[in-house]
């Protein structure tokens, strides 16, 4: 028996499935945390800083658990939260195309049937990987049909604890500044959420007309009929490589450190359940085992990304070819490597990110007293500065104190982004697990409000007085 397939149905379509689906399943629950005043205006029950995919997962998960007073924070304007109309610079995401991502169990809320929906089951059996740009599209309307609150244009300037087990966040929005509180903060804040672009000191110190790091803004256009220099193999790099190829750069070099380039995508070949929900109990040693084994191998750039560049006659891939000397000559740049030396009118850094809280203003008051992993373990794999500088996360991603008693305001700030992978595998920073990142992080602060209102509760424990029986469903036999 053959089951064709269905043609489209539309996004409205989808769009009332999907409220049918939550109906039946009677969610979201209904809100139950007590309302808080503070200073005559309303508290948050949680803030979350960043609105890309982890944090519209996080909120999403915290709403269907009956926290319903969450505002999400994003500097960018709507539409553009997130790498992936930024400074993402793949065709297509490197994930399947049939991973549920931050569909939270949901069939209705996935990519394929957002995908489906509009152009069929022929267009997804013939669709290779997700555009990149079209999965941006596909988090919009994910944002609007779970209808989650955004502030769009908002910088967070600091976090500060305040009195009454509250945070105080200042936030600026076209100049001007304004304060809004908070009783958990969660930080959504990407692959730099606890840091930045990780930029070797021998090209930091060039004049910035030079070299630019993947992740800012560049001006591909200028590069038309230049010499370029990539320095890096992960993926970004790569693909920044392309981009400059395919906008006319005259020759672009790929600088390798490593004789030959990673060949096999280690994590994602074990892949499991059993990685998702068992990762974060293992043993600190295994932990350290499992990441210092990834970080060694290190992750290959997509075939892809790879065949985009080397179609290029006038690409170059240097292997065994760290750089050794930078230097400005003229108007021009100057490298060398152990293989030879190149005349370079531009530099681009795809070396990644450090976890560097130092680097994050919003985080200075509590910066000096945030566990670390270094602080925890002394082992193998700490040579990592990765794995060393990663956050010691709690069970609900929350920050441990350096010294018990010293911040205790810690226990409410939580680090949903991609530093978390040390504590708990890699459940909030990639597509794959990132619905189960998001249920364990909105558990463990639904269990803390409520445990933090349990007099409340309590009170209206007693005070609950709608009876089931009417007294006129028996007679005393006596």
């Amino acid at each position: 028996m053959t089951i064709e397939a269905a043609p489209p149905c539309g996004l409205a379509a989808l769009e009332a499935r999907l409220r049918q689906d939550l109906a039946w399943l009677e969610l979201p629950a209904k809100p139950w945390v007590p309302p808080r005043i503070h200073g005559g205006q309303p508290v948050l029950d949680v803030a979350v800083i960043g609105g890309g995919m982890c944090g519209l997962a996080a909120t999403a998960m915290l709403k269907r658990l009956g926290i319903a007073n969450v505002t999400i924070l994003d500097r960018a304007p709507a539409g553009g939260e997130g790498p992936w109309v930024t400074f993402a610079r793949m065709e297509t995401l490197r994930s399947p195309k049939q991973l549920t991502g931050p569909a939270l169990g949901l069939p209705a809320l996935t990519f394929r049937a957002w995908y489906e929906s509009q152009f069929g089951r022929a267009a997804w059996d013939a669709l290779g990987k997700i555009p990149r740009t079209q999965w941006m599209e596909y988090l919009v309307w994910y944002r609007r049909v779970l209808e989650l609150p955004v502030e769009n244009g908002v910088e967070v300037r600091s976090i500060r604890s305040a009195e009454d087990e509250l945070f105080a966040l200042t936030l600026e929005r076209d100049g001007h500044s304004r304060t809004a509180y908070a009783r958990h903060v969660v930080l959504a804040t990407g692959r730099d959420g606890l840091g930045g672009p990780y930029v070797p000191e021998m090209i930091a110190r060039l004049d910035r007309r030079f070299w630019a790091h993947s992740a800012d803004p560049i001006d591909f256009a200028a590069l038309a009929g230049k010499a370029v220099g990539v320095v890096g193999a992960g993926a970004s790099a790569v693909d920044n490589a392309a981009a400059a190829l395919e906008a006319g750069a005259a020759r672009v070099h790929v600088f390798v450190r490593r004789a030959d380039l990673p060949r096999i995508n280690k994590f994602t070949g074990i892949g499991s359940p059993g990685v998702v929900h068992g990762f974060a109990g293992l043993p600190d040693e295994w932990k350290a085992k499992f990441l210092d084994h990834v970080l060694t191998t290190q992750t290959p750039p997509p075939r892809d990304s790879v065949l985009r560049v080397s179609r290029h006659p006038n690409a170059f891939f240097h292997l065994a070819s760290p750089l050794e000397e930078v230097t400005a000559d003229g108007d021009r740049l100057r490298v060398r490597t152990p293989r030879g030396s190149y005349q370079l009118d531009f530099l681009i850094a795809g070396t990644g990110f450090s976890v560097d809280l130092e680097r994050r203003p919003e985080l200075a008051e509590f910066a000096p007293h945030i566990r670390l992993w270094r602080h925890r373990f002394d082992g193998p794999g700490m040579h990592h500065a990765e794995l060393a500088f990663s956050p010691d996360l709690g069970p609900a991603f929350e920050f441990h104190e350096k010294v018990p008693g010293s911040a205790p305001s810690l226990a409410r700030l939580h680090c949903f982004n991609y530093p978390a992978t040390m504590s708990h595998g890699k459940l909030s920073g990639d597509i794959p697990a990132v619905s189960e990142g998001a249920d364990r992080l909105a558990r463990g602060i639904a269990r803390a409000l409520f445990v933090a209102d349990r007099e409340r509760h309590f009170a209206n424990l007693i005070g609950f007085d709608t009876p089931e029986l009417l007294g006129d469903e028996w007679v005393d036999a006596g």
